[in-house]
This record gives structure tokens, C-alpha cells and sequence, in this order.
């Protein structure tokens, strides 16, 4: 993932751009084919052939846009056959993937986020990734791809779309949250560089992600912690994200039944008495523009 959360960010980036005036069928027209009749005028045969060919691959793109079926069933995977269901997989990655590579990749990603209508930092394509058990950022493997679509039984751009209510809905389950949110973490890591922690500004950018249907009340002063970054810490380790976790369900919103006497990481009892004293010194502040001669609040 590594870099890519930063990308995303970025709108002008390549991950990041909301260009939805692209269309499938928007891509100029070679030169060779405009040119074909001019410079060769042998007939209407071969000119009939270039143009069918054109057709036929516009009317792809826009099936591929489009679910197989009419009715108001027609999200169900193999409604067409199973067979013609995972030709429609197939040609969907295919659509997508990288000239040079069998997979999806930021170029790829952009154009699929365009044409889901979805931003690539939203919590909708976090999702999804976890649904294909991506392992990488910006990137869909053809087997990632194929097992994911079948996995929500979708096969086009619309079905995918209609999928992401129920998916979402399943994100809110305890058990599948706890395992969306662990895969965050891996999902977070470039592998290629042998990452074993996050980065601290991603692991930031991926808390709050992660976090977007149920925010814990603790989250925010969490992450102002991390960005002022008293301790001078430069990543997450998989502990420390694992266990925030059980922190939120566990420890009230006044920390006060947190001990440092218990088996939580260091860097918890750093951030409890980080915020403790902040709040002592944001409570002071106050008290002290009461109206009052002795600069006591009214209850005390």
C-alpha cells in the first residue's frame, strides 16, 4: 500500500483524479484506421471489417458497464450461466489490467474507481479491496479480480455497485470488522520494500479509513497524538494497530479505567498520559476566563 494512501489523496494524482466525463468509448481512434479507406480504397469489404470491429468492441465496453440480466434479480451471479458469468469476469479485468502486466494497476485503478463513481480514498474501495483480499495497494491481481467478483457475485460495473450496500452492512459485524481491520494493516504494507510496520503518517490516514461507519469516541484524540508525535515515533508496528483496537472497546472515552499495569503497549500509556494532561491544561484554560474573582468554575 506504502505510498498509494498519499497518492489518493491527491486529487490530480493517478489514483486520486475524479474525471467522470471518461467515458469507455472515448478513447481516440488511431490514425491507421481513420486513414484506412484514403490510403488503400480496395474495396468496402476490409473497410466494413475495421468498422465492425470498432462496433463490436464499443458495444463490449458498454456490456461490461451494463448487468446481463433485465429483471430486477439480475445482480445474481450466473444469471447468463456460470460460464458466461466468469467470461464477463474476465473481460472486465481485461478491460482494466496493465499493458505490460497481468494486473490491475494505477492507471487500471483510476479509470475503475471513475467508473464505479466511487473516490479511491472512500471507505467503499477499502471494502472492496478486503472482499478480493487484495495484498497490494493500487493494485488487483487477475486471481484477486476474478475470485473477488465471484465473491460478491458481480460481473460488471453496475453489479459491483449494487454490492456495496450488503458489503458495507457486512463490515459492520464484530467478527467481520475485527477481520477488515486486521487485513487493513497488511493491506497498508509494501511488501516489495519487506515492510513489517506502517508507516506513521499511513497507518494516520488508514486509523481514520478503517473507522468510518463506527468511529470510536477515543479515535480522534488518538490520532492528534500520533500527528503531534511527542514520542518521535516513525511507524506502527502490527501489535500496537492490533491491540488499538481491543483499546476502543474496552477503555472509556475518560480513560479511566485504563492501567499501565496491564499488557498494553508502551506507546498507550505514552498516548493516555499525553492526553490526560491535555485535557488538565484545556480545563485550566477554561476556568481560568470564568467570571469569577478566583478563577474557579462554578463547580468547584
Amino acid at each position: 500500500m506504502g505510498q498509494c494512501v498519499n497518492k489518493c489523496k491527491k486529487p490530480s494524482s493517478t489514483l486520486g483524479s475524479k474525471n467522470g466525463d471518461r467515458e469507455f468509448n472515448s478513447r481516440p481512434q488511431s490514425k491507421r484506421n481513420s486513414g484506412y479507406k484514403d490510403d488503400f480504397n480496395c474495396g468496402r469489404a476490409s473497410d466494413v471489417f475495421i468498422n465492425g470491429r470498432k462496433e463490436m468492441d464499443s458495444a463490449l465496453e458498454q456490456a461490461l458497464l451494463q448487468e446481463p440480466c433485465g429483471d430486477s434479480r439480475k445482480n445474481e451471479l450466473g444469471c447468463n450461466g456460470g460460464e458466461a458469468s466468469l467470461q464477463r469476469i474476465e473481460q472486465l479485468f481485461k478491460h482494466y489490467k496493465d499493458e505490460c502486466d497481468d494486473a490491475i494497476l494505477e492507471d487500471g485503478m483510476e479509470k475503475f474507481c471513475n467508473d464505479l463513481q466511487v473516490d479511491p480514498t472512500e471507505f467503499k474501495v477499502l471494502v472492496l479491496a478486503w472482499k478480493f483480499q487484495a495484498a497490494t495497494m493500487c493494485k488487483f491481481t487477475r486471481t484477486e479480480f476474478v475470485e473477488g467478483c465471484k465473491a460478491i457475485q458481480a460481473d460488471s460495473i453496475e453489479g459491483i455497485r449494487a454490492r456495496f450496500s450488503s458489503i458495507l452492512n457486512e463490515a459492520k459485524s464484530e467478527e467481520k470488522f475485527k477481520d477488515l481491520y486486521r487485513f487493513t494493516f497488511q493491506f497498508g504494507l509494501d511488501c516489495e520494500e519487506g515492510q513489517r510496520s506502517l508507516h506513521r503518517e499511513i497507518a494516520v490516514a488508514l486509523w481514520r479509513l478503517v473507522f468510518t461507519q463506527n468511529v470510536p469516541p477515543i479515535l480522534e484524540p488518538w490520532l492528534n497524538f500520533l500527528t503531534e508525535n511527542p514520542s518521535g515515533i516513525k511507524g506502527i508496528s502490527r501489535d500496537t494497530w492490533n491491540m488499538f483496537l481491543n483499546f476502543t472497546q474496552v477503555i472509556g472515552p475518560d480513560l479511566s479505567n485504563y492501567s499501565e499495569d496491564e499488557a498494553w503497549p508502551s506507546l498507550f500509556d505514552t498516548f493516555v498520559e499525553w492526553e490526560m494532561e491535555r485535557r488538565k491544561k484545556e480545563e485550566e484554560a477554561n476556568c481560568s476566563t470564568c467570571p469569577h474573582t478566583d478563577g474557579l468554575c462554578p463547580s468547584e
